[in-house]
């Protein structure tokens, strides 16, 4: 401490790419037990990426770990838990094998691979349908209603959640999923109405052959009008794919539907369905990244990810005089 300010170590680990500069850029700062929720945020506006994971000590898990947008705290993260785990194998932190996060949806199992690749398990998933006429979608997404309705007979809208909820929105072609001009004030008013964190748009029609989707992410109200590359939201839609018998046509079981973001429900899993998904994500804001997503019973995110910058940041202490209160 010097002079009342604390010096945090940062780094910016790029998730979900073997390229700096690429994928969905992260900030990450070990030992953040003496930060206090208002240097917290402090620090991820300072960094200005769309998520920053705070790590400190847990009596839980190996560690606990919180995450801050430049303008609130969210409950999980996936890009930065990728990039934290990146960056606690590079610094000798965790060694190769199984760990645990605390996080607030509760204690996940993460693994290390010995090449590197970062594994996190999400949150049971829950998916509801929601009671939305397309041209509302159409509207707040800029894209052509026909689009949304080319694919809506087979794969509904539904808000899906591994530890975030986002309303999926399947589109026809990879142009549309490119041409879509959102308009970011009716996103939030959307996913506010069905408590969803943002909205997840995305195309069979991918890049790679070996990608399953394309797909871009928009969540104003969270402050992050596009994310490069979304863990949280790739761990949905692989729920919500098999969910809904993408690849078989079997439904895998029944669901109760929720309107209005009133209902959520666990479900049950097409079996017969890839054992492992691509999504693709990120190279209409040029940050390409590709997620690895497992769903075996349990939602699975995984990854690469590098180290783009290091560096100490310093944080002025804050007195309770400090704080307004609300």
């Amino acid at each position: 401490m010097n002079n009342g300010t604390l010096t945090a170590s940062v780094r910016l680990v790029d998730a979900f790419t073997d390229e700096p500069l690429a994928g969905n850029p992260a900030g990450v700062v070990f030992e953040a037990d003496e930060l206090v929720d208002e240097q917290r945020q402090a620090i991820a506006n300072e960094l200005s990426v769309s998520e920053t994971a705070f790590a400190s000590e847990s009596d839980d898990a190996d560690y606990r770990l919180q995450y801050f947008t430049p303008t609130q705290e969210v409950d999980l993260c996936g890009h930065a838990t990728i990039g934290t785990l990146v960056a606690a194998h590079e610094t000798g932190r965790l060694e190769p094998g199984t760990a645990t996060i605390e996080t607030n949806v509760g204690v996940l199992d993460v693994d290390i691979e010995p090449d590197g690749t970062a594994w996190m398990t999400q949150d049971a998933p829950t998916i509801r349908e929601v009671d939305l006429g397309y041209d509302r979608v159409a509207e707040a997404l800029g894209v052509e209603v026909a689009a949304l309705e080319g694919v809506g007979a087979d794969l509904p809208l539904a808000v899906s959640s591994t530890g975030l909820p986002f309303l999926m929105v399947p589109i026809t072609y990879l142009q549309d999923v490119g041409g879509a001009d959102p308009d970011m004030a009716e996103i939030e008013t959307l996913a506010d109405e069905f408590d969803a964190t943002g909205i997840y748009l995305f195309t069979f029609d991918a890049l790679e052959a070996d990608s399953t989707v394309h797909g871009r992410m928009f969540a104003p109200g969270a402050g992050v009008p596009e994310d490069p590359v979304t863990g949280t939201a790739s761990g949905a839609v692989g729920a919500y794919l098999r969910r809904f018998g993408a690849f078989s046509g079997d439904t895998g079981g029944t669901v109760t539907a929720g309107t209005g973001g009133d209902t959520s429900v666990a479900v049950s899993i097409d079996e017969s369905a890839p054992t492992e998904l691509v999504m693709e994500q990120g190279h209409y804001v040029d940050r390409p990244g590709r997620v690895r997503v497992r769903v075996d019973g349990d939602v699975r995110v995984g990854g690469h990810g590098i180290v783009s910058m290091t560096g100490e940041l310093a944080v002025p202490s804050v007195a309770e005089d400090d704080i307004i209160e609300p």
